[in-house]
């Protein structure tokens, strides 16, 4: 499952930046031909080989295994990787949560982000 996540979001990733596989993958030095085993889902990448795809992407490690229902926008706002651009008082944080407070988070979230699109 997470490396369906992991292969989503590089091929997301690569669609929204204009990154072709043999750029991301001269960029992460590692082979175009291991690029397309893992985005066919026919590869297991180390963390080493992760981070080095992160960081060609210009994309925080976490972003490339999340799964949720964030919109580009946001998910560009947090790939920027400055704080500075969620609105003052807000933060982004990933967490393991009971089933409850996940409940709570979501109920916190959709009222947050709200919150953000109204002060833009």
């Amino acid at each position: 499952m997470y490396n369906l996540i992991l292969t989503t979001n590089i091929l997301r990733i690569l669609r929204e930046k204009k990154i072709t596989k043999a750029e991301l993958a001269e960029k992460a030095g590692i082979s175009i031909s291991f690029i397309t085993e893992l985005t066919n889902d026919k590869a297991n990448p180390s963390l080493r080989v992760i981070e080095a795809i992160a960081k060609a992407l210009d994309t925080p490690l976490p972003l490339l295994f999340d799964n949720s229902d964030m919109s580009a926008a946001e998910r560009a706002i947090l790939a920027d990787g400055s704080v500075g651009h969620l609105a003052k008082g807000f933060v982004w944080k990933g967490a393991v949560l009971s089933e409850f407070q996940a409940f709570q988070v979501t109920q916190w979230d959709r009222e947050n982000r709200e919150i953000i699109r109204k002060l833009k």
